[in-house]
């Protein structure tokens, strides 16, 4: 059998659905499984153990980029390559219109969510075979629910998110993400100094990662008032992954790396403050722990004790 999966974005929905192709890998003794996924989260794609083929696309840069010959010379080639293959199941995880596309270019009966389950309804409309799922479950778990109906088992089991890193030996480092994508899901700057100064208390090295010159700014800043605590250079996401494999314990807020960590099995903690983590909060792993809710962040005190519980 063969089975394409399309999980495009973003870095925690990719998390979020290996469950879901492990599930299927299981179930499906010597399926080919190949997924489609947005090119900068294809590294976590390619950690998966049952994923034979990542298929990068670049939807976010050729939007940038409409007109531009190499845009569509790049979109031709994907599609060409996606044309040449006949799959016996097809499989968009995602439920938004540009997935529902990209879904419908493939050769293969087609499975999505229907009209009422999809993130947007009209994406309903490209699909093949089209699925109830509730909205009220975790994404994990709304991805397994799809996967299992689509390929006729029904879901059992704990999740196993399937990823690996080979090699990755404990080091007496704590990461920590604080960085994300709203400004109120952030953590006040004063709450991660006291919690890195718990954390260097303990004998930990706090290393704090970043995406972009605003982000590395605020690290320094936080830095600066932890003993020994590093802002290294910037890192690409499978160069993160090593690191978070070899983190003694991992903290971040409503971030996809957070989601990485919980995958790889890594202490980790999820800090939340501007979303709820009952529908997308760290999932499926005893060494993870969610504090904190829209609303209602947690104090530096009880994120401490949550991960010093965990680590």
């Amino acid at each position: 059998m063969r089975i394409l999966f399309v999980k495009t974005s973003s870095l925690g929905d990719v998390v979020h659905n290996c469950p879901a192709v492990s599930e299927a890998a299981r179930r499906n003794p010597g399926a080919r499984i190949d997924w489609i996924v947005e090119e900068p989260f294809a590294a976590v794609a390619a950690l998966h153990a049952s994923v034979e083929h990542v298929i990068p696309i670049a939807v976010r840069r050729w939007h940038g980029a409409l007109f531009s010959p190499r845009t569509w010379s790049e979109f031709g080639a994907f599609r060409a390559a996606l044309r040449r293959e006949r799959y016996d199941c097809v499989i968009d995880t995602q439920g938004l219109l540009k997935s529902a596309l990209i879904t419908a270019l493939a050769q293969g009966d087609t499975h999505g969510y229907d009209r009422a389950s999809a993130r947007e309804p009209v994406a309903a409309r490209f699909y093949l075979h089209r699925h109830e799922v509730t909205q009220a479950l975790h994404a994990v778990e709304r991805n397994r629910k799809l996967t299992a109906v689509a390929l006729g088992y029904a879901v059992e089991g704990d999740c196993d998110y399937g990823l690996r890193v080979a090699g990755a030996v404990p080091e007496p480092r704590a990461l920590l993400f604080t960085m994300t994508s709203r400004a109120d899901k952030l953590w006040p700057e004063e709450h991660w100094r006291a919690l890195g100064a718990g954390l260097a208390a303990h004998g930990l090295q706090c290393v704090l990662p970043w995406g972009n010159e605003e982000e590395r700014r605020r690290c320094a800043r936080i830095a600066a008032a932890i003993k020994d605590a590093v802002v290294p250079p910037h890192m690409a996401l499978g160069e993160l992954a090593a690191q978070i494999a070899r983190a003694r314990c991992v903290a971040g807020v409503d971030t996809g790396l957070t989601h990485v960590a919980a995958a790889l099995g890594v202490p980790v903690l999820g800090i939340y403050c501007g979303s709820d983590p009952a529908l997308t909060g760290l999932y499926g792993s005893a060494r993870a722990r969610n504090v904190g809710s829209a609303g209602r962040p947690p104090s530096p005190m009880e994120a401490l004790a949550a991960l010093g519980n965990l680590a």
